[in-house]
């Protein structure tokens, strides 16, 4: 059996419901989690930290809307490699460019995926071609804007 699965089997229907409510909304307090689901809320602290443990919980983030700040323009970026063998080093580059919220390692077309967030159509031709661009290892990128973000959402454990 996997460590990933032996993992798994320390989950049960409690630490589910857990999860389901704390990814609905982080803020719920223990308590209130404990009262619903009839149990201590010395439980709820016990069976956090035990997720936290095995890493099944990564952290808590305030989740903020971008455009609110000003960042107008999210955009998705196709990163070529001149060679796979550069991905390391073109990721320790990339991660100083702030603009820059998620990258993926990807099978297909593309060496990377990232997820960018600029203040204007100015910020980020800026960031493409003066920081993504000059990275070492990049052959050429392709850039999708998005318009409109239909869907975000975590998996759905119930």
């Amino acid at each position: 059996m996997s460590h990933k699965k032996a993992q798994n089997l320390e989950i049960d229907n409690l630490d589910i419901q857990i999860l389901s409510i704390l990814m609905k909304n982080a803020t719920t307090p223990y308590t209130e989690i404990a009262k619903d689901l009839i149990v201590s809320g010395g439980t709820i602290h016990v069976r956090m930290k035990k997720l936290e443990e095995m890493g099944v919980i990564k952290g808590a983030n305030l989740e903020v809307d971008p455009q609110k700040l000003g960042y107008d323009i999210c955009a998705f970026l196709g990163i070529y490699l001149e060679k796979g063998s550069q991905y390391n080093e073109a990721v320790k580059q990339l991660k100083a460019i702030k603009e820059i919220v998620e990258l993926h390692y990807t099978t297909g077309s593309w060496s990377i995926f990232a997820k960018i967030v600029c203040h204007d159509t100015n910020h980020l031709r800026e960031v493409l071609n003066e920081q993504i661009q000059s990275v070492k290892g990049i052959q050429r990128t392709e850039t999708f804007i998005s318009l409109e973000e239909s869907i975000k959402r975590q998996i759905t454990l119930d």
